[in-house]
């Protein structure tokens, strides 16, 4: 195959671009492989003209690595890594790889021409550029090494702080903004990061950060929510915002800004044995309820603050999640839940037809509870004994309040802890949405549904 000049490339790429003609005819009239024409119209859509430059320079040993590096990192076929190295054919590459798999790092060094004295040569003049142990030549490199770790260490430290780790795009961002001060190769060896990495990365820093809205957009929600939001409840309320993200780019780009939700944690158990009548499991783990005042849930929690005890006991709608309401005691007695009835009762209406469950807690057992449920016409139901999982709408509330509210937050005093969960029920049934509930909140939905009927 004959050499093609600079010009007779261009004019070839020209008219692929112009796309009148395809890549086989286009290749076909050159008399060359077409895949000669596609590696070429490849290399200049990602170098441009600079792509055609020849290099005199015979390919080192530690660049054919780099290559061979970069293709393990990143998943890139020979063809991809030709174009991304302005090489000029992807054989060459295969070459190097069988090389390497044979023969190891040896087989990729050129084979030195001429003398063996010329080596010698080199060798001795190497050796005498090389200063001398403990002379003041040594020092100052000495001094001159510890600089450049300390001023590296500095930088990812800080890095490595806000993300909890340290990537390679992190080390290849401290070797940028540290190379007018040290030498790159240096840098690079201490950073530990293959040459072809690190300009791969200082091509993406030039580049403008695309998403750079969407990453304060996020951070603004997480922010909003105290850090309540997941990666799926955050592209919930990107779609309420109509911004149209898939959420797996929402939980990229939270990983990359450090971003986590916060854990949970176990709940309080009322369980003391049988001291009353148990109730079968009607509710039979069916948590899906038609409408509104169908299914309820209740149970109690507690929380530990100023070295004493809080309990609180709540009652959550199963139609929308909503807390119907709840009471807050410093003893878990009985007048916790009864207060929680009388003032659970005043949501319902006549034609209301009620389903209350919970666990097998001592408060559920006793008479007058059980009474005040038969006189308001409500079926009681009970969770199986010793089986959280029949009543896992409540212990997950639970779970969500611990982490979102409890775990969040500092209080002065008792009284504060009690305003600022009321301010997190108020919040947790108008303002935090649920995918189950079509993005919106508890309120919102149980409006949508009363609208729509």
């Amino acid at each position: 195959m004959s050499n093609f000049s600079l010009d007779e490339k261009l004019k070839a790429i020209q008219r692929y671009q112009n796309g009148t003609e395809g890549v086989k005819s286009i290749a076909k009239s050159l008399g060359i492989n077409h895949e000669v024409l596609r590696m070429w119209i490849r290399q200049y859509e990602y170098h441009g003209i600079r792509a055609f430059e020849k290099s005199y320079t015979a390919y080192t040993a530690s660049f054919k690595l780099d290559v061979l590096n970069y293709m393990n990192e990143y998943g890139t076929s020979p063809n991809e890594a030709a174009v991304i190295f302005k090489i000029s054919s992807p054989g060459i590459i295969r070459k190097w790889r069988n090389q390497f798999n044979e023969d190891g790092k040896d087989a990729l060094k050129s084979k030195k021409k001429g003398r063996s004295l010329m080596t010698t040569n080199k060798e001795n003049i190497a050796k005498k550029q090389e200063p001398t142990e403990g002379s003041v030549e040594a020092l100052k490199a000495e001094i001159e090494r510890l600089k450049m770790e300390n001023a590296y260490f500095k930088k990812v430290e800080c890095l490595s702080s806000k993300q909890g780790k340290i990537t390679k795009q992190d080390k290849a961002q401290v070797v940028y903004e540290l190379r007018h001060e040290f030498p790159v190769v240096t840098l690079l060896a201490f950073a530990a990061i293959p040459r072809s990495t690190f300009y791969y990365w200082v091509k993406q820093f030039n580049k403008p950060d695309l998403d750079a809205d969407l990453k304060l957009l996020i951070q603004s929600i997480y922010e909003e929510h105290q850090g309540r939001y997941g990666y799926r409840r955050i592209r919930d309320e990107l779609l309420n915002r109509r911004e149209q993200v898939n959420h797996k780019k929402v939980q990229r780009i939270m990983k990359e800004l450090g971003l986590k939700s916060v854990v949970r944690m176990k709940k309080y158990r009322s369980y003391k044995g049988t001291v009353g009548k148990i109730a079968p499991n009607v509710l039979g783990r069916n948590f899906k309820a038609e409408k509104p005042n169908e299914k309820w849930v209740t149970d109690i929690t507690e929380f530990k603050l100023f070295g004493e005890k809080l309990y609180v006991s709540p009652v959550l709608d199963l139609f929308n999640g909503e807390i119907i309401t709840y009471t807050v005691g410093s003893r878990p007695t009985y007048s916790l839940v009864s207060e929680m009835l009388n003032k659970a009762f005043k949501r319902l209406s006549e034609e209301d037809e009620l389903l209350l469950h919970s666990d097998q807690g001592w408060h559920y057992q006793m008479k007058q509870y059980q009474h005040a449920l038969k006189k308001q016409g409500i079926s009681q139901s009970m969770s199986r004994k010793g089986n959280c999982y029949d009543n896992a709408v409540m212990e997950n509330f639970f779970g969500i309040m611990k982490s979102e509210f409890l775990y969040l937050n500092e209080f002065e005093s008792v009284d504060h802890f009690k305003q600022e969960l009321a301010r997190y029920i108020d919040y947790y049934n108008h303002k935090r949405i649920k995918s189950k509930l079509k993005g919106m909140s508890p309120v919102q939905y149980r409006a949508h549904a009363q609208q729509v009927a």
